[in-house]
């Protein structure tokens, strides 16, 4: 394979969105004096990430014009506030924990990983997230990307194949000449049909329990490297 550039996803294939969250809510919760039971925060964590689809998708159907993820975040916030009854959070508490998907910790290995693949090969994110959120996302986290790319610069949410097809448009190459990287074999799939080349990589505590994920393979799936971790992915590509 001749792959020059290598685009990521992001939630949950290069940070950790589920411990990130759960403890930025009981964090929030404990200064507002609002108690929250054993687990809470992971399930309003939980909670607050299956709003993402269907609120993505109401863009997409048209039932609303085009509106960044932060946004489709913060209207989904005050609707899991509600079920957990947390209504009483301050307007500057709500602003704050709208922003955690802002400070979502790396995994483990991505820092290294990133490093060692971006020896060979250019690295850009291509991720639902608008790109203030990227952009931050990538300085907390140390995250050596070469550019950030987002749905928002098409303005059309993955799996929409403009979202594929901006990457070697903007890159100056071929679509094989480009690797889509994520944890979810679904977005995966939607890139291999615009021609890009695909990398699977196991996130297995996504949601925070191993055996419970948004995305694993079917039986079906011939992704062109499978990888363990990013380390692993750099190995693989490197060999």
């Amino acid at each position: 394979m001749q792959v020059s550039a290598l685009a990521f996803d992001v939630f949950g294939t290069v940070v950790d969105w589920h411990s990130s969250i759960a403890a930025e809510v009981t964090d929030v919760a404990a200064r507002s004096g609002l108690g929250l039971e054993a687990g809470a925060g992971e399930a309003f964590a939980e909670e607050w990430r299956r709003r993402y689809g269907p609120s993505m998708e109401r863009v997409r159907s048209g039932e609303i014009g085009w509106t960044a993820l932060d946004d489709l975040h913060r209207a989904s916030l005050d609707e899991v506030l509600r079920r957990f009854g947390m209504d009483g959070l301050a307007p500057a508490e709500r602003e704050r924990l709208n922003l955690a998907w802002h400070r979502l910790r790396p995994w483990p290995d991505s820092a290294e990983g990133l490093s060692r693949l971006r020896r060979r090969h250019v690295l850009c994110t291509l991720s639902n997230g608008n790109v203030a959120l990227l952009v931050d996302l990538a300085r907390f986290g140390g995250l050596p990307f070469d550019c950030i790319l987002s749905a928002e610069l098409c303005r059309a949410y993955k799996p929409d194949p403009r979202t594929y097809q901006m990457v070697p448009a903007l890159l100056r190459l071929r679509p094989e000449q480009v690797m889509m990287v994520a944890a979810h074999a679904s977005d995966l799939r939607a890139a291999a049909a615009q021609g890009l080349r695909t990398a699977y990589v196991d996130r297995p505590l996504e949601w925070g329990r191993a055996g419970e994920r948004s995305g694993g393979l079917a039986p079906d799936d011939r992704f062109d490297v499978v990888a363990a971790d990013f380390v692993d992915l750099a190995a693989q590509l490197e060999g």
